[in-house]
């Protein structure tokens, strides 16, 4: 068993990570976080309130969480964070950092690092100094040096709104030809000999606050191939890593970032067959790997999820009815078998109570639903109550898609009732 902890694991990185591993039969996942996050919803072995990356006690602290729980890898879930321990010399931290190289996580950390790099090359865009905005081609573009997603990023039209825009900058802006066309991320896998094994492009659809939202992986063009090696020869990557490019006005591929790290929308290819976490931590272990593709077009839409927790409820019991509830129409309903499959594994007792019409036992054996599932079926009449067969003082709840059932059962019984839409909350999504 190797025990990898992920940090940030709440960022869109760390949500991916935990998709990737959570089902690893030989790793056991830890998420921390500085901030209140999502990964609280995700990660079983979660711990909180880290100190933020940059602060002093963070390398002592982090070594503490090292040592008690025998944490083996870590997995950086944040650009900042893959440079803070990226750039660590060895022995400062008691885990091994999933990242490539300390050169390449500086370079790609600073996009004016990472052009000057690559200078000469023919993809990477022009950018104009502040002493030279005069001869520059409007409009231009402008993006912080440091910096992740869109946030910062601004256009010029001209020269005095350009040097508005600059005035106004926080930080260091870099002035670059703006780049018109289409977008993509290319997901890339280098192994520990530095061979590139895997190049896989993907478009960006649809994006918001810099992170793709839709995205579907498209066939390797010959420009791609050739950027993706290039990038490979010059940067010292190992594991996991991503290049994004955009096409200029004349339909040329451009570099915008590069990155050495997990890309939270790697699950396009992870559901094609590369699990990049997962090779990742595979190689770091010297392990030679194999990559098996499955020759499938797949696409991705991300929105928000709701995840839920209860501060002052929690139950040994569930009585839950039968017809419009544990079935939809003349099916089972897939969300409720899960949550009574949860509590199977949580040990917590499970009450059919039904008004079924025909035989229950018979309708259970037609769906496939195996009886013993429930320690108990209580068949009921039509006109019999279902409050007065319930035990309140079994720590119960109560799931039914009728009001007027629920609405009895709340008044007379005093225990939590649900609806069929609001068994949801109920399911404990951590692994």
């Amino acid at each position: 068993m190797h025990n990898v902890l992920v940090f940030p694991c709440g960022s869109e990185i760390g949500l991916e990570i935990h998709n990737a591993l959570k089902y690893a039969k030989d790793i056991k996942l830890f998420g921390a976080s500085s901030v209140k996050d999502h990964g609280k919803y995700v990660y079983k072995n979660y711990i909180s309130n880290l100190p933020f990356v940059d602060d002093d006690s963070f390398i002592p602290y982090i070594n503490n969480i090292i040592k008690k729980y025998n944490i083996d890898y870590i997995f950086p879930a944040h650009d900042s964070v893959v440079l803070k321990l990226g750039e660590l010399k060895p022995g400062v931290l008691k885990a091994k950092v999933i990242t490539s190289s300390p050169e390449t996580c500086v370079m790609a950390r600073s996009k004016y690092k990472t052009y000057q790099k690559l200078q000469g090359e023919c993809f990477t865009p022009k950018i104009y100094s502040s002493d030279a905005i005069e001869s520059a081609e409007f409009p231009v573009f402008l993006k912080p040096d440091v910096g992740q997603g869109s946030m910062g990023i601004a256009m010029a039209e001209d020269i005095s709104e350009l040097k508005m825009k600059i005035g106004n900058a926080k930080q260091k802006m870099l002035i670059c030809e703006y780049l018109p066309g289409e977008e993509f991320t290319i997901d890339c896998f280098t192994n520990r000999k530095r061979e590139l094994l895997f190049i896989g492009p993907r478009k960006r659809n649809r994006i918001k606050n810099g992170i793709s939202v839709n995205t579907n992986n498209i066939k390797i063009q010959e420009q791609i191939s050739f950027i993706a090696k290039r990038l490979n020869e010059v940067f010292e990557f190992r594991g996991a890593w991503f290049f994004q490019v955009k096409r200029d006005k004349m339909g040329n591929l451009k570099l915008l970032e590069i990155a050495p790290r997990i890309a939270g929308s790697m699950a396009t290819h992870r559901n094609r067959g590369i699990n990049f976490p997962l090779i990742t931590l595979f190689d770091f272990m010297g392990y030679d790997v194999e990559i098996i593709e499955n020759e499938f077009n797949v696409e991705v839409d991300r929105a928000l999820i709701n995840r839920f927790s209860f501060e002052n409820i929690s139950y040994d019991t569930v009585y839950i009815d039968f017809d419009d509830t544990i079935t939809l129409g003349k099916h089972v309903n897939p969300k409720i078998i899960a949550f009574l499959y949860q509590c199977l594994n949580k040990e917590k007792k499970i009450i059919l109570i039904t008004k079924h019409a025909r035989d229950i036992a018979d309708t259970l054996y037609k769906l496939k639903i195996d009886k013993n599932i429930f320690d108990n079926i209580i068949h009921l009449d039509k006109n019999e109550e279902k409050y007065k067969k319930i035990d309140a003082g079994n720590n119960a709840i109560f799931i039914d898609d009728s009001y007027q059932e629920r609405k009895a059962i709340s008044e007379n019984m005093n225990i939590p009732v649900f609806d069929v839409d609001a068994v949801e909350s109920l399911i404990d999504w951590r692994l």
